[in-house]
């Protein structure tokens, strides 16, 4: 059977949760209950979630099928590659796809004997073509072949490196205001502006005012987008329509709709917070605008000779997202090899502090952590108010264990730029992690209820949450997910949610990765947290939960 397959594979067995997950939404299905797969039973029926779970405040069923949609495709390009049914789940929906692929192998096409022809006479005198001539025609032939092959695919390539390596410009208008049906019309001009403002923030555009409601000519560019929209009313909510627009194909590449009760609308900073949430997904560069940088970064391709301040910025973003070391790597060659005078820019200084700062503990980090600081006090002194410079300034400090200076580092952040999902997330962990859950709360929600595609490492503070109320199920997804991006503390969290749950094949399966990270057998498992974690209720919870899953004191307090 092909599901039984499929959950046979290791990469789905060492998750019950998705093996879980795929199970129930092909039997459903098989038992024609298409209707009844939503994100609410699924939530509830396979991650354990109670009877109040509210789909858009809780993601997780989202995440899970991100995670089982890259892994099938995974399984059927490897090992299930012989499947003849393949169990698809398309984007956007819960319900799966079952396609019927032919492997089978053509019969070769039947031979046929054509009797012998004799070779005609030659007349004396006449010119032979040669054998060498002959290889020479067939070997240009082939060549000439192959070049009208590849010519396409190498202008493609040619024009996706064009158009990423360069820095968007983005045009916004303002939105066409229709919501005057029978009543006085609530404000919508100066929409426009905000999102210029607040999109200005972020520094990885270009951003421009275009005018009224009809977006202005702007002449086609790779890197050019327009973002226009429409506000109504539905019912007792005004509805924000946006919509972002490739200015070179006019595609229509992104949309959104920003719902806000009437009464709130009618408030005076209901402007101010449409365009943040808008600007909490243009901005990152995760999101619509910066997509194209982002996929020639993420096929592979030489950075030589495409380097310049902006490609190295979502380089740099990447490395945020996995914390890889390759990661790093290649943000740090990108900005080493950008002309001195964009490698002096603050931004620039401040990631390459970042990167040199986290490059972890050795016999240089002393002169490393000094530098860092020089060249971050730079960035600081050249842009006081760039968000993103605070930003790397409050990880510098977490880096130093200087909790309060890092709390306020953060504090700055957020207030230049509130629309920054990064800063958002990375201030929650500090509270979190500094006991403050309650204050952490909020921030993190904004920043995975609102930012595309949110990365591992924003949900360290969701499993913190759930296993303080209890919701151990939660904890275990969420601190899976987590351990993807923080090799120290996300396997300690999920072994804590698994130790409360009884589940003994997560404890089994996360133990040996914390007995084995470098860092713990450096320092001890409690000395390592110790530097990152100041609230002492949950280190103790920490040392207690590895102590009773066997892990020797020794370990847990000194080098092992």
């Amino acid at each position: 059977m092909a599901l039984g397959r499929l959950l046979e594979w290791p990469e789905i067995a060492r998750s019950p949760q998705l093996a879980r997950f795929a199970s129930y939404i092909v039997e459903r299905t098989l038992d024609g209950e298409q209707q009844a797969i939503k994100a609410y039973s699924i939530a509830v029926d396979v991650f354990g979630r109670p009877a109040d779970f509210d789909p858009q405040a809780d993601p997780i069923v989202r995440v899970q099928a991100r995670r089982l949609r890259a892994l099938l495709h995974t399984y059927y390009q490897g090992a299930g590659a012989s499947e003849r049914v393949r169990i698809r789940l398309p984007v956007g929906r819960y319900v799966p796809d079952f396609d019927l692929v032919d492997t089978e192998t053509l019969p070769a096409p039947p031979v046929v004997e054509e009797e012998p022809v004799p070779a005609p006479s030659r007349p004396r005198g006449s010119i032979t073509l040669s054998w060498f001539a002959l290889a020479v025609i067939a070997l240009g032939t082939g060549a000439l072949a192959f070049s009208l092959a590849t010519w396409q695919p190498r202008q493609e390539a040619l024009t996706l490196a064009a158009g990423a390596v360069q820095r968007p410009s983005l045009g916004v208008s303002e939105f066409q205001n229709l919501t005057g049906q029978g009543r006085g019309p609530l404000s919508v001009s100066g929409l426009a502006i905000e999102l210029v403002t607040d999109l200005e923030a972020f520094d990885t555009m270009d951003v421009r005012y275009d005018g009224g409601p009809t977006p202005a000519a702007q002449p086609a560019s790779p890197g050019g987008f327009a973002l226009s929209g429409i506000a109504r009313i539905d019912a007792d909510m005004v509805q924000y329509s946006a919509i972002l627009t490739d200015t070179r194909t006019s595609d229509i590449v992104w949309s959104d709709v920003i719902s806000l009760p009437l009464a709130r609308a009618s408030e005076p900073l209901a402007l101010d917070e449409v365009s943040r949430r808008l600007s909490l997904v243009l901005g990152s560069t995760r999101g619509p605008v910066h997509a194209q940088a982002r996929q020639f970064l993420a096929s592979g391709a030489p950075l030589t000779g495409n380097e310049n301040a902006y490609l190295c910025r979502v380089a740099f973003d990447l490395y945020r997202d996995t914390g890889s070391a390759e990661a790093a790597d290649r943000a740090r060659t990108c900005f080493a090899a950008v002309p001195q005078s964009e490698g002096e820019k603050p931004v620039a200084l401040a990631a390459a502090a970042s990167l040199m700062a986290e490059m972890g503990e050795d016999s240089t980090a002393t002169d490393r952590y000094r530098t860092a600081q020089a060249d971050m006090a730079r960035a600081i002194a050249g842009s006081p108010v760039s968000a993103f410079v605070w930003e790397q300034q409050a990880r510098l400090f977490e880096t130093l264990g200087a909790i309060v200076e890092a709390e306020a580092a953060f504090g700055s952040a957020t207030q230049l730029n509130p629309a920054s999902a990064d800063a958002l997330a990375g201030y929650a962990r500090l509270l979190a992690f500094s006991g403050r859950l309650d204050d952490a709360r909020s921030l993190a929600e904004q920043s995975i209820n609102a930012a595309p595609s949110p990365p591992a490492w924003y949900f360290g503070v969701p499993a913190l949450l759930a296993l303080r109320d209890r919701d151990f199920s939660t904890a275990i997804a969420d601190a899976e997910i987590y351990a993807a991006a923080d090799r120290e503390l996300g396997p300690v969290l999920a072994i804590m949610a698994a130790q409360e749950a009884g589940d003994s094949a997560i404890v089994n399966r996360y133990l040996p990765q914390v007995l084995e990270i470098a860092s713990f057998r450096a320092a001890g498992v409690l000395p390592q947290l110790r530097k990152r974690i100041s609230d002492a209720g949950l280190l103790g919870r920490i040392g207690a939960t590895l102590a009773a899953a066997g892990v020797p004191p020794s370990s847990l307090n000194g080098r092992f």
